[in-house]
């Protein structure tokens, strides 16, 4: 099977298996995945965000950032990917990301099964574009530090980029409105929290 038949959960399989390092870069793994655009880098940095799992201070924010740099390309029409040497040289440990693809890949096969080339007549590149946009407005979501607000904006620019890389439109405006549904939750509890801080207080 060519590598551009393989699904996204494939893929993610692939690279660790071929990976023999106990610890691995940023920068290696974006070699490794690049090959398949934005789509597959996009869905790795917004993955570790769509588990329900605990997470240290900082988390969400951190991985706001890769976001942030790709959804500007994807804005901007870069064809290849690019990341600051600063976070290509942070270091992962293998056994993270094995155990992190192995909780992901039974949703994503789910997911998978109900892709399929739809709204076809709208480029690729322009989807990108658009994906980028949406990407970046969830990553602005995501990098505030507000409790379990991170899950839908992060599914959202999951859904999105399995729906680029098997160019299925349908998909990626299901995530659109995921994310948009997320954002607007972080808006709400925006809104909550400066109405509370504003109220005076008689006590």
């Amino acid at each position: 099977m060519n590598k551009e038949d393989r699904s996204t959960s494939e893929f993610l399989e692939i690279v660790v298996v071929e990976n023999n390092n106990h610890i691995m870069t940023i920068g290696e793994i974006k070699n490794a995945l690049h090959e398949r655009g934005f789509g597959i880098l996009m869905a790795i940095a917004a993955l570790p965000l769509c588990l329900p799992v605990p997470v240290p201070p900082g988390y969400t924010t951190f991985f706001s950032i890769p976001l942030f740099i790709f959804s500007l390309q994807m804005i901007f029409g870069m064809r290849a990917p690019w990341l600051p040497e600063w976070i290509e040289k942070k270091q992962i440990k293998r056994a993270s990301l094995e155990k992190l693809i192995t909780k992901a890949n039974p949703w994503l096969r789910k997911i998978e099964k109900h892709l399929q080339p739809r709204l076809t007549y709208i480029s690729v590149p322009t989807w990108e574009r658009i994906v980028g946009i949406f990407s970046f407005v969830f990553a602005l979501s995501i990098s505030l530090p507000l409790p379990l607000t991170n899950f839908p904006p992060g599914w959202g620019i999951l859904i999105m980029s399995l729906g680029l890389l098997s160019k299925d439109g349908i998909t990626i405006l299901i995530g659109m409105i995921v994310g948009t549904i997320g954002v607007g939750i972080t808006m709400v509890i925006l809104v909550l929290l400066w109405m509370g801080m504003s109220l005076p207080s008689f006590y």
